[in-house]
């Protein structure tokens, strides 16, 4: 039995965002100048490169980062956690979009990135400023 990891399908990824965005190919191709061809091949894609990725994540609203670690599993996590069976009428569709919160967690994230240099960088000149003083 293995234990590697399967790299992610990125076009799979990107046809998932895609269609949680209420996107279709036809729409997604134009956005980004393209046949509906180019974009169904992109999808049928393991790997895509770097420039078509950020333009494709431009267009669907989203970082590149959110297409590369997309994971359905996070999606299904997010809608599982926020069922509130308190009330006595229990909406079992979904009242948001679970792409959004991805997106609300990459900029916590991201934002506490952010955070954590500034604190090094401080860190570093006062360092620096202590160093200089005991020459």
């Amino acid at each position: 039995m293995s234990t590697a990891l399967k790299p992610k399908h990125i076009g799979r990824n990107i046809s998932r965002i895609r269609e949680l965005r209420d996107m279709k190919q036809e729409a997604l191709a134009y956005a980004i100048g393209v046949s509906q061809q180019t974009i169904s091949s992109i999808e049928g894609s393991e790997t895509v490169d770097e420039e078509k990725l950020k333009a494709i994540a431009k267009a669907l609203g989203v970082p590149a980062e959110v297409i590369k670690n997309f994971s359905e599993e996070a999606v299904f996590n997010i809608i599982g956690n926020t069922y509130d069976n308190g009330s006595s009428s229990v909406n079992h569709g979904c009242t948001f979009n679970p792409l959004d919160k991805l997106l609300e967690a990459f900029d916590k994230n991201e934002k506490l990135y952010e955070r954590l240099v500034e604190a090094e960088r401080e860190k570093v000149a006062l360092l620096e400023k202590l160093l200089n003083e005991k020459k």
